[in-house]
């Protein structure tokens, strides 16, 4: 065996001393902890880079007092390779991060949050917690669509304004929803559990993701779920299953908050798989898990509002399909199939009857 092959010589891999950093960082926690740690400097900008553990690693020291690391490229990358798409908008993220001042709220969260663990176990906070989340959240968006059919200025806002909501239906439906949440959704709710610990979710403050890093991540769950909440809705509007599935969901022509989640059983699974495909790509944290049912639930429940308020926020997103989009499908049953995003109905020209029928209002309005 040749002599630098062997273990204990200068040349053995095992045995070479370990390659020092091209430019010392500062001294830091453990890697699970950066987003939480802060380290004053009156330093300018100065971009470090250096390897740790096999990994290329970033420090951007700002004016604004605080370094931004990240160790997400690949493991044995040479220093002149070329980062990957998700490294690069971490990075990014972590560099706006660092300009946002301290959020007021995070010291009253994070004694909130500490109590929870204190005072629950794991198996409680993934079950009843996210169930308790999931109602919440749903019935506190639902309250404003709920309170606009009481408020005469508002009707100026509503989409369909020939087909007001009936208390017949919405006494229906809000029954279903009931079955719906506690007999179809608490069951897979009660799973997140299993999931966290197969995957080893942290639970622990120290490793809870900063706001802009969960806004981050939510988006990329929404392209995800819209990617497949697309095509299998489509798919669910085929002749031959629609009458089975999917037309439960379109007994209601003109759409209301709370009918968001109004749905066949076997479509709630269907569709409702979109949600944890995204869940299980970037989820690092159980706060990740609350966030995406927060953002989706506010997304779903605004398109099915059946009002188009001028001065939404959310109109504000790129490609944002919002409440009008949306209602053209149930008033229409063909095309606008996207759940939150209208390009794959662009891309596949399924929204050609919206557009039509857009344009021909636009005339109507100018006469």
């Amino acid at each position: 065996m040749p002599s630098s092959l062997r273990r204990g010589h200068p040349t053995h891999p095992e045995s070479a001393p370990p390659r020092p950093p091209l430019s010392a960082p500062p001294s830091r926690p453990p890697h699970s902890s950066i987003p939480e740690y802060r380290h004053r400097t009156e330093k300018a900008s100065t971009l470090l880079i250096g390897r740790r553990h096999g990994y290329v690693c970033l420090t951007i020291i700002t004016p604004h007092h605080r370094p931004i690391s990240s160790t997400a490229l690949r493991k044995g990358m040479e220093m002149n390779g070329t980062a990957d798409i998700l490294s690069s908008a971490y990075l990014a993220v972590e560099f706006v991060d660092s300009l946002l001042p301290q959020n007021p709220l995070q010291e009253p969260v994070k004694q909130a949050w500490n109590h929870m663990l204190q005072n629950y176990s794991k198996f409680q906070i993934a079950t009843w917690g996210s169930l308790i989340v999931h109602e919440l959240v749903y019935f506190l968006f639902c309250v404003p669509g709920f309170l606009f059919q009481f408020i005469p200025f508002m009707q100026r806002f509503k989409i369909q304004q020939d087909k007001p909501e009936t208390w017949e239906k919405q006494w229906r439906c809000f029954k279903m929803l009931l079955f719906s949440h506690f007999c179809i959704q608490l069951p897979l709710i009660c799973g997140t559990y299993y999931f966290t610990e197969y995957f080893n979710i942290p639970y622990d403050w120290e490793s809870m993701p900063r706001w802009p890093y969960l806004l981050a991540q939510c988006f990329g769950c929404s392209v995800i779920e819209d990617t497949w909440h697309y095509f299998l809705h489509r798919a669910l509007h085929h002749r031959r299953i629609y009458k089975y599935i999917h037309k439960v969901h379109h007994e209601f022509t003109s759409p209301f908050g709370m009918q968001a989640e109004y749905a066949h059983p076997l479509e709630t699974l269907i569709l409702g798989a979109g949600f944890f495909i995204g869940i299980m790509v970037f989820c690092n944290h159980m706060a990740l898990l609350w966030a995406w049912v927060t953002i989706r639930l506010l997304e779903t429940i605004d398109v099915h509002s059946g009002y188009d308020i001028p001065l939404n926020p959310l109109h504000l997103i790129p490609f944002y399909a919002g409440a009008r989009f949306h209602d053209f499908h149930h008033m229409n049953f063909v095309g606008n199939y996207g759940s939150t995003f209208t390009w794959w109905d662009r891309l596949f020209n399924t929204d050609d009857q919206y557009s039509s029928y857009t344009q021909k209002q636009s005339l109507k309005k100018s006469e």
